[in-house]
């Protein structure tokens, strides 16, 4: 084993032989956002183990009768945009200054929802469903494989990321932190870790109407993450994972699963049956006063599980 210096140990250098992998564009712009959520949202979390045996009878029904593509992730996130109808204090912005402890909730107008894309890299990074509470079941399933198509074949998605850094720069500055745009700014266009070329800034690449457009991929009111369909053969549930911010709720699910139980039948003899299960994860910004902005959200949830044929409504 090769000898290291007590300097290179002490700085975490790496070794020969080691793999080094630099952030890419959307690494640095995820990385920037997760980190930033982790340092400024407190945020507790709501596991439900909903049974959605009806619902997914309706679901598989609906989906035999559709003509167009219909994904139980599609249908999840209309039930999301539906229970936070009458939870609005969840599609919110919240700004927040802990120096003085002055803060304001921007309860936002549209529903746009953050959702993850797998690449073909392996990769994951979110695309943005806009006013996702004016469409239907169908337009939102068409709207999300558009979304989804423009965004996998963009020829150049880090011109697109360029502008919205560009505008959070701008944003940084007007907040007086300098420091944070300059580093920013030089580690992005110079150096080892540049991740745009310098020229693409002064004069950058045209976009035209077939790209992923830049609200498209910035940041929405709410996210959901569907980690059961980017990992169908995991079982499990989530059990944290950041808020986006300035977001203050986001909404998990995990796999739909089978699962065994006993129950007492009209004669009164205990037998067993099975039930469809669906583990969902509510995370909140614990700033927003408690559980009660989140207790709507369940009702609502709850109450399309048990009455499921809503969604022919939808």
């Amino acid at each position: 084993m090769e000898n290291r210096s007590f300097l290179d140990k002490a700085l975490t250098r790496p070794e020969k032989g080691d793999k080094i992998e630099y952030f890419n564009f959307k690494g640095r712009v995820s990385a920037n956002v997760l980190a930033s959520s982790q340092e400024t949202i407190p945020s507790p979390a709501y596991v439900y183990n909903a049974d959605i045996t009806k619902l997914w009878d309706e679901f598989q029904a609906l989906k035999s009768e559709c003509d167009y593509k219909l994904t139980f992730n599609t249908l999840m996130m209309r039930v999301m945009v539906e229970c936070l109808k009458v939870a609005p204090r969840l599609n919110a912005h919240l700004e927040y200054n802990k120096k003085s402890s002055c803060g304001r909730l921007i309860v936002k107008k549209h529903i746009n929802i953050a959702m993850p894309v797998v690449l073909e890299t392996g990769e994951t990074f979110p695309v943005n469903i806009l006013e996702a509470e004016n469409k239907s079941l169908r337009e939102l399933a068409e709207q999300i494989d558009d979304v989804v198509y423009r965004f996998k074949t963009t020829p150049n998605v880090n011109q697109v990321l360029s502008e919205i850094v560009r505008t959070r720069m701008v944003g940084f500055v007007l907040k007086g932190k300098l420091m944070t745009t300059v580093m920013q700014g030089v580690s992005g266009y110079v150096g080892k870790y540049k991740v745009v070329e310098f020229k693409n800034l002064i004069k950058p690449e045209p976009v035209t109407p077939d790209w992923i457009k830049p609200e498209e991929i910035d940041e929405g009111t709410v996210c959901f993450t569907n980690w059961g369909a980017l990992n169908k053969d995991i079982n499990g549930l989530v059990t944290y994972t950041p808020i986006l911010h300035p977001q203050v709720f986001l909404m998990a699910v995990g796999n739909v699963r089978n699962e065994d139980y006993a129950f007492k039948n009209e004669q009164g003899v205990v037998d067993l049956g099975t039930k469809k299960v669906l583990p969902i994860t509510l995370m909140f910004d614990h700033r927003l006063g408690g559980f009660a902005d989140l207790a709507p959200f369940i009702k609502k949830l709850e109450e399309i599980i048990e009455n499921p044929e809503i969604i022919k409504n939808w």
